[in-house]
């Protein structure tokens, strides 16, 4: 691709986002985004986003994105386990046992008392 070619995309793009911005702004329903508060749709918030939510609830999220992250290596650990060997069993059994530390931390610390 020569220099002139390179240039005419690079034009080409820089009028085709342009007029999509230009036709964006015509056909909005609603007003500019200067204009509203990026809280429901604009509404004024009834309380603060930090006290909508009890302190517990982090350290329950914490404990579900430890077993989401376990799923998360879990899936691929399968499909090369078969290949890797003994090290792929170990190196599962370790992570599972790192996990398996942290669960056993929030749970002596309460994480997964409710009342």
């Amino acid at each position: 691709m020569t220099v002139s070619g390179a240039f005419f995309l690079f034009v080409l793009m820089v009028l085709v986002v342009a007029g999509v911005y230009g036709l964006a702004s015509l056909v909005r329903l609603g007003r500019t985004m200067t204009e509203v508060r990026p809280f429901l749709s604009g509404h004024e918030p009834a309380e603060h986003a930090v006290s909508r939510y009890h302190v517990r609830w982090y350290a329950v999220t914490m404990i579900f994105l430890a077993f989401d992250m376990e799923m998360v290596f879990m899936y691929p650990w399968t499909l090369v386990v078969a290949q890797e060997g003994t090290t792929a069993v170990v190196e599962m059994f370790v992570f599972l046992g790192i996990l398996f530390a942290g669960v056993t931390y929030a749970w002596r610390e309460g994480a997964l008392r409710w009342t």
